[in-house]
């Protein structure tokens, strides 16, 4: 026995113990980085003027923080597998947890037409044509090319998909955004015109009316997905106190790069000529001219679109494969549990595919691309918000109904606590909600009521369609081949 070894003791086991590869702090607060912040959110920011500020202090403390804590303390007890499906299903039951998980992956659907909407504009650059950052047909097509070649891709397994994703997240979401802060300081102390300077000074939105507040409901979609985090906070060495840091870590960083992306972005692109989808460009347009380094704007307009391709492929199979694990339970069609020879969920994609396809259909019929965009945006986030309502409920609900379950992790301060921070983020929620079915002042809609109509219709068929699912759901479903195989 090699000196560095020792006798194990009496009663246990005398397996080599295997060292577990630990996490550390800043690697996870990183990790929670990547998994929320995207540069498609600066325009939507700089469009509310300096009011971004307090925007962006309501996501953060009411909403991304207290779903982190949660997550976290939820992740240790049940760490398992499914994720907010296993959480929901043992507060709720089964019927729940399937909501939960189907409302997490049909809100990515939603939203992958939204950030290739984005893309889309930043490759119109590419072609030296800006303006067809405003053509409804370009986006359509373009949000559909590269969307069915990153589900193809996406067949032949992961490994090339994570390479793509790795160099999309470095190259088109921190380099472009480290570099429009960089440029932004300077277009400020070289004495340029600061756009949002001209316009109304308010730190706070006027809330004598709803629709004044309504881009509220999208800045705290910007924020989600800081549970997909919670899942590594047992890789930890010490959860208790390096969760809560990495969690404060991450949110100074994205509060950094969100707000001084979205000040850079507003100082140089008014308000009133602001582009939801190509702002972004639009800034690094007037910038970079300005300083005579123009002929970078088709790179950065490059590495933009290939950042979002990156982050699509890094998201579209991921919550599919959530909705997958649901099939272990028998709770969706044997149809939908089929995976390939790279165990690929090739069917699930597919649908996934066909209601992308119908979705991005949007822009070739509402009038303009910013009104589709925000659209989509409106829809994903009011599907997203009901799955947080159930994933804090859950929080509360397992306090009392397993107590006992050992939590790595755990919100300090006792059922007070967790009360506390459940509470908050459940209030937060339903006001963006409810906010989330009205029309932004900021922009045209159209008729109000079809906008409303169509929000209201989407958050109907989209929940109520797993609803349904789970009714008609067989017990032959669990015994089928698809579903057992491994």
């Amino acid at each position: 026995m090699a000196a560095s070894e020792s006798k194990p003791e009496s009663g246990t086991s005398s397996k080599p113990i295997r060292k577990k590869h630990m996490l550390s702090m800043f690697a996870l607060a990183m990790l929670n980085v990547a998994a929320v912040m995207s540069l498609r959110g600066l325009p939507m920011m700089a469009d509310t003027g300096l009011q971004m500020i307090f925007y962006l202090m309501f996501a953060s403390l009411f909403f991304l923080i207290p779903c982190a804590l949660i997550s976290a303390e939820l992740a240790t007890g049940w760490p398992e597998s499914g994720g907010v499906y296993r959480w929901v299903k043992e507060a709720f039951g089964s019927r729940w947890g399937f909501v939960a998980i189907w409302l997490q992956w049909i809100q990515n659907v939603i939203w992958y037409p939204t950030v290739l909407a984005f893309a889309a504009a930043a490759l119109a650059y590419l072609f030296h044509d800006p303006k067809l950052a405003g053509n409804n047909v370009y986006t359509a097509v373009v949000i559909l090319v590269t969307y069915w070649s990153a589900t193809f891709i996406t067949f032949s397994g992961m490994k090339v998909a994570g390479s793509v994703t790795m160099a999309g997240v470095l190259l088109g979401t921190i380099l472009p955004g480290l570099l429009i802060i960089v440029l932004g300081f300077i277009w400020f102390f070289t004495g340029h015109q600061i756009a949002f300077m001209q316009g109304s000074l308010r730190f706070l939105p006027d809330f004598s009316q709803f629709s004044n507040v309504a881009f509220l409901a999208s800045i705290v979609l910007l924020f989600a997905g800081m549970e997909v985090g919670a899942v590594h906070v047992r890789e930890l060495k010490n959860p208790k106190v390096d969760y809560p840091r990495a969690v404060f870590v991450a949110t100074l960083v994205i509060i950094f790069v969100f707000v001084l992306g979205s000040l850079a972005v507003a100082a140089v692109v008014p308000t009133s000529k602001l582009s939801l989808t190509a702002g972004v460009m639009e800034a690094f347009s007037k910038m970079l001219s300005a300083y005579h380094l123009h002929w970078l704007l088709p790179i950065m307009g490059l590495f933009i679109a290939f950042g979002a391709l990156g982050g699509v492929l890094a998201w579209i199979s991921g919550p599919s494969k959530g909705l997958l694990a649901t099939a272990k339970c028998g709770e969706i069609p044997p149809f939908l549990a089929h995976t390939n020879k790279k165990g690929i969920q090739t069917h699930i994609l597919i649908i996934q595919g066909i209601i992308v396809t119908v979705l991005s259909s949007l822009y070739l019929v509402m009038n303009n691309v910013n009104n589709a965009f925000f659209l989509l945006s409106a829809m994903t986030i009011t599907l997203y918000l009901v799955m947080y309502l159930l994933l804090f409920a859950a929080g509360i609900k397992l306090r009392y109904s397993q107590p006992k379950v050992h939590r790595a992790y755990k919100i300090p301060g006792g059922n007070f606590g967790m009360w506390l921070v459940a509470g908050i983020g459940i209030l937060a929620v339903f006001f963006a909600l409810c906010i989330g079915f009205i029309p932004p002042a900021q922009l045209k809609v159209g008729t109000p009521a079809l906008y409303v109509g169509l929000v209201v219709a989407g958050l109907i068929i989209f929940v109520g369609a797993p609803l349904v699912i789970h009714a008609l759901k067989k017990p032959s479903w669990l015994a089928h081949p698809n579903v057992t195989k491994e």
